[in-house]
């Protein structure tokens, strides 16, 4: 009974803890919101509405009431899932939101595996030959990666890849015969390709993604090489690594079955964390590649001053990063018994 007393009142507290981080995040969006220079009932009716018609349309907004109450306001339009009409779209900012996110989902997806595949063995190979060439190598690749602007790779990447050599697609997400041709159910490009069929826009949409995704991937890559070598150092450092040695253990075994296994909680965080970024992060890719996905839709509105919109996206951006520290608690109870 005890343990099961404990086991609830933990449950309990990471609950408590859930719900003062949203609370806290929707505080913090409003703030955001009554801040931005963007005036959004100009953006609404217009430069050359008279003072009637803007009078109107700002105390139809609730602008003229007591912050609080806007506050409230804004508080209950969320928890009923209403977050306005988008300006340019005329539609739900809800229902443009979940247009546009299947295909930054896509690219972002495609880009943590490229990265977690190329970055985790590398941080292990850099850590394991501590100062010799290979680290060296390897520590520059990640210096690159790290270093050079996303939109100037993109259009480097264009130019040879594209342009050049011929070797993968444009941009878009498929060449621009195929679009309208598939309105599948998940917005999901490749799945609903795959579904339908149709194999010519499954390979042309796939080609469309490499790059992009290739190119993103690289970049999340660096932080997980860098932050994968430093864990392996430390792990191999300790005392158990050189007590497996002395009893003559593998240097393969001793690496993956001992001190990679005692990393891996850490690095569920730094790929969660990197996924996110990804997610959120991949405006200029996307703007390079005229991808239209959560990332320009953001810009796009931005630059008009359609608050709705931006305020929708700050919040979901949150939700993304919520969300993903919740499922990196619940991968450290798999992980790591330990924690359990």
């Amino acid at each position: 009974m005890h343990h099961r007393a404990l086991k609830v009142r933990s449950f309990g507290g990471h609950l408590v803890s859930i719900l003062v981080t949203l609370f806290g995040l929707l505080v913090l969006t409003f703030v955001i919101g009554r801040m931005m220079p963007a005036d959004p009932v100009r953006a609404i009716v217009g430069e050359d509405a008279t003072p009637d018609t803007y009078r109107m349309m700002y105390e139809r907004l609730g602008l003229d009431r007591p912050i609080w109450e806007q506050f409230f306001r804004y508080l209950g339009d969320v928890l009923t899932g209403n977050f306005g009409v988008a300006i340019r779209t005329g539609q739900p900012v809800i229902n443009d939101i979940l247009h546009v996110m299947p295909a930054t989902i896509e690219m972002a997806t495609f880009a943590i595996v490229i990265g977690a595949c190329l970055g985790i063995p590398l941080g292990v190979l850099a850590a394991v030959n501590k100062d010799k060439w290979v680290d060296h190598v390897v520590r520059v690749f990640s210096l690159m990666g790290h270093s050079m602007p996303i939109f100037w790779t993109g259009m480097i990447g264009l130019l040879v890849f594209y342009a050049a050599l011929g070797w993968v697609g444009g941009s878009g997400r498929m060449s621009g015969f195929y679009i309208g041709m598939i309105r599948g159910p998940t917005g999901f490009l490749l799945i609903d390709s795959l579904i339908a069929g149709e194999w010519d826009i499954f390979y042309s949409a796939l080609n469309h993604l490499i790059l992009p995704a290739s190119l993103l991937g690289y970049s999340s890559s660096a932080y997980i090489t860098r932050m994968t070598r430093s864990f392996m150092l430390d792990q191999l450092n300790q005392e158990y690594i050189t007590t497996a040695r002395v009893k003559g253990l593998s240097q393969r075994d001793t690496i993956w079955k001992h001190a990679f296994i005692n990393i891996r909680v850490q690095l569920v965080t730094i790929v969660a964390l990197s996924y996110g970024g990804l997610l959120e992060g991949a405006v200029l890719i996307e703007t390079v590649f005229a991808w239209p996905g959560f990332g320009q839709y953001l810009t796009n509105n931005l630059l008009i001053g359609d608050m709705n919109a931006v305020m929708t996206c700050v919040l979901i951006v949150g939700l993304i990063f919520i969300g993903l520290n919740v499922l990196s608690d619940v991968l450290y109870r798999v992980f790591d018994p330990r924690t359990r």
